[in-house]
């Protein structure tokens, strides 16, 4: 695209090459600053840069489901992106090594392969994981930790803080990545955006997914007492958005509260999606009318986690004052050409 620009501007001169070099500042400016959406986004520096790849869960204002756990759920009224995977070993150590070895905000994790996915973590872990991915990355943390340790509850944002957001006293508005709630979590596992009905499972499907060690066919899960988890790559059938594992490998936490209120950083938080150790006479477990409670520094080898973004709705945005000063730039040129040769 600017190759094609440039060699417009090639051809052109006077007032036209003047909008023509304006048209081209303009687009070099969008694409430095433009916001990222859902895709494969890297963390970290060097040899510690890890990826992550996001699903775009679209369909906003898609009607809740009135049939799982909670009762309604799955209903969100803006795009979002979230994990295609669990966050795998792999990630927190390298989100270690980016701190150093000397840190009290270090994640231990079970040690089964870099694939595998992240156990032994607890929510208030997760969620200084994902802080770390927003500020790593120039954005504003999505929860409000006030003392050092990793394992320590969150506070909740007030009225008067920025990015404060009165539906959810947890998240930070101005956050780019976040744990998903139930809401963002139910949708991206079991919402059908062919035609807007809910499956029981997040594989697509209403009838038992198929129990299997590792793989990705269609309609199959990691579960039924597997010798371990399935890498996060392997972990069995998507859902209709793409997204793998919700049903079954490790079991998942959700941002919200059990009780759904996010009204204090030491209410118990809620899991789902059932685990590879999950028999299949409880294969319910897997569904969506399945969801758990657990204490916020609960950890369990089999409790892993994935993670949400922001996708804005518009690619372009405002003017940055980069752009500006170079608009401004490209005119005092023009001008100051002008008068010379008056």
């Amino acid at each position: 695209m600017i190759r094609y620009f440039l060699a417009i501007c090639q051809g052109v001169t006077g007032m036209r090459l003047f909008f023509t070099r304006v048209a081209l500042a303009l687009m070099i400016a969008a694409t430095a600053y433009a916001p990222s959406f859902a895709g494969v986004v890297t963390f970290g520096s060097g040899a510690n840069q890890f990826s992550m790849e996001f699903v775009t869960i679209g369909n906003p204002g898609n009607a809740a489901d009135t049939t799982g756990a909670p009762n309604p759920a799955g209903a969100v009224a803006y795009e979002y992106g979230i994990g295609k995977f669990e966050v795998s070993e792999d990630m927190i150590t390298k989100y270690n090594a980016n701190f150093g070895t000397a840190n009290s905000f270090l994640i231990t994790h079970d040690n089964r392969g870099t694939a595998k996915p992240a156990t032994s973590v607890s929510w208030n872990e997760a969620a200084r994981f994902v802080n770390w991915l927003n500020t790593s990355t120039g954005y504003q943390a999505a929860y409000k930790f006030t003392t050092s340790g990793v394992n320590d509850n969150i506070e909740l944002w007030t009225s008067g803080e920025a990015g404060y957001d009165a539906s959810n006293l947890y998240r930070n508005s101005l956050a780019k990545y976040f744990l998903p709630s139930y809401n963002e979590w139910y949708k991206a596992a079991y919402y059908n955006p062919t035609n807007s009905t809910y499956y029981d499972y997040a594989t697509g499907s209403d009838t038992d997914p198929t129990a299997v060690a590792s793989g990705t066919a269609a309609n199959t899960a990691v579960y039924d007492g597997q010798s371990g988890p399935a890498d996060v790559d392997q972990a069995g059938g998507l859902s209709p958005y793409g997204v793998m594992g919700q049903s079954g490998n490790a079991r998942e936490l959700e941002e919200s509260s059990f009780d759904l209120a996010n009204s204090s950083g030491t209410s118990a938080r809620a899991r789902r999606g059932g685990g590879w150790t999950n028999p299949s006479s409880f294969v319910s477990n897997l569904s969506s009318s399945s969801r758990f409670g657990l204490d916020a520094d609960f950890e369990s080898s089999l409790l892993g986690f994935r993670v949400a973004m922001v996708t804005p709705s518009s690619p372009v945005p405002e003017p940055t004052s980069m752009a500006i000063f170079g608009l401004g730039a490209l005119a005092m040129a023009y001008r100051t050409r002008r008068k010379s040769k008056a």
